[in-house]
């Protein structure tokens, strides 16, 4: 029988959740600034504010993943492995712009 798939993020999945729901309104709220033509500065202070909101969810999923994949061993692959995935992860967040 094939072992149930319990991803690390579980136990915060609705704090996760509820950071992506308010960075999605903050998202529509930048559109709404560049609809109502507010300053340039304002809008790239907001979308300053998206990405901090998404970098939080981001690590806390990293955070889940070292936890419960990789100290726990509940992930796919050796320890070696999981860190290199979640580094290289971690890599790919940081390459922006």
């Amino acid at each position: 029988m094939a072992k149930a798939t319990t991803r690390g993020f579980m136990a915060t999945k609705d704090a996760l959740l509820t950071r992506l729901r308010r960075s999605e309104g903050q998202v529509r709220g930048v559109e709404h600034m560049l609809e109502d033509d507010r300053s340039c500065i304002d809008v790239l202070t907001q979308i300053s504010a998206v990405q901090a909101a998404l970098d939080k969810v981001a690590l806390g999923l990293l955070d889940a993943h070292a936890r419960q994949c990789v100290i726990n061993g509940n992930g796919e692959g050796s320890p070696e492995a999981l860190t290199d995935e979640s580094m290289a992860a971690v890599g790919r967040l940081m390459r922006r712009g």
